[in-house]
């Protein structure tokens, strides 16, 4: 079997290269082309796909990018023209171009997107890549690929905002990103060597503080973000220059301290001292403090469920009972709930 990609779906875009193979070709079966595109294959004769369970092993398949790289997936043995990781980077091209389109296509057309701007787009933003968070959390595969579909229509939408005002368009974020993951993996494109993912981060760290010298050690810390966030970020750049715990015993210790100081003396103040030593062991944990504590709010939240279908069960409503007895039948369910 032999899969031909037609390039993004426009006769203009067909490569040269895929029609001189295929005027070499008796039969050719085809995916969904448009008819003008299908002009272009000149010598053989074509027939629709069809089922591609039903094809014959040694068929020759035409199709666009995207169409012809789900084939390539289905079928591994098979050859792929231009050959798998090229098709593979068109195909997602082509799919991103398509997005693009629909975003501009808005944009013009749908009265509340003309309206938005960067600062009126940025909170939903945030609302989805904690969607994606929760997604991920599900374990829910098609979940997952929504929200981070979503997510990616916001970089397509806030780019398309950004071109409108000259800064640049979507492949200007995507080079400048790529560039920046580039230097700062030079362990990957370059001669260093890294020992662990510990090693890969202090590099990473390192390379972030050389680009920022002249903005201190504390650059690129936005006021505006979750306080768990904002304290990560905080020891993140702290530990670039060396000031953190050196393990996890360290960090532990301090924790143990703190909680000391505020039985001792409750207050915001000293609660504030054990919330940021806590992120000071998930950071030696190696576990964003945001993630690992969104899990134990859920765990939380299905075992006291729990707790309120047992309690109904027994012909008592949860929201009535004492505390005691609450907590009699939160702990009746167990941990079993995660």
């Amino acid at each position: 079997m032999r899969i031909v990609g037609l390039g993004p779906g426009d006769r203009s875009a067909v490569p040269a290269a895929a029609l001189e193979v295929l005027a070499r070709e008796v039969e050719i079966a085809v995916g969904e082309i448009a008819a003008d595109v299908a002009e272009l294959i000149e010598g053989p004769r074509l027939v629709a796909l069809g089922d591609p369970d039903g094809l014959a092993p040694d068929v020759v398949i035409a199709a666009c990018d995207p169409e012809a790289w789900t084939l390539a997936r289905r079928f591994p043995d098979a050859q792929v023209i231009p050959g798998r990781d090229a098709l593979r980077e068109r195909a997602i091209g082509a799919q991103v171009a398509r997005l693009v389109r629909v975003g501009g296509r808005l944009r013009r057309d749908c009265p509340w997107d003309r309206e938005q701007t960067v600062a009126s787009i940025v909170p939903y933003t945030i609302e989805e890549a904690f969607e994606v968070a929760d997604a991920v959390d599900s374990g829910d595969p098609a979940k997952q690929l929504d929200e981070v579909g979503d997510l990616l229509f916001q970089s397509v939408f806030l780019s398309q905002l950004f071109e409108e005002d000259g800064l640049g368009d979507l492949g200007t974020v995507a080079t400048g990103q790529a560039d920046k993951l580039i230097s700062r993996h030079p362990h990957v494109y370059g001669e260093v060597a890294a020992a662990d993912a510990a090693h890969v981060l202090d590099m990473w760290e390192a390379s972030k503080r050389a680009e920022r010298s002249d903005q201190g050690i504390f650059h690129d810390l936005p006021p505006g973000l979750p306080a768990l966030a904002f304290a990560t970020k905080a020891q993140k750049r702290a530990a670039a220059v060396g000031f953190a715990w050196a393990d996890i015993d360290g960090a532990i210790a301090a924790l143990v301290e703190e909680v000391g100081e505020l039985g001792a003396e409750p207050s915001p103040d000293e609660l504030g001292d054990v919330l940021f030593a806590a992120v000071a062991v998930a950071r030696q944990l190696g576990s964003d403090p945001e993630v690992a504590l969104r899990a134990t709010a859920q765990r939380f939240r299905r075992r006291v469920e729990r707790a309120a279908a047992a309690a109904a069960a027994a012909g008592e409503r949860f929201e009535d009972l004492a505390a005691a007895d609450q907590l009699r039948w939160y702990e009746s369910v167990g941990r079993s709930a995660n």
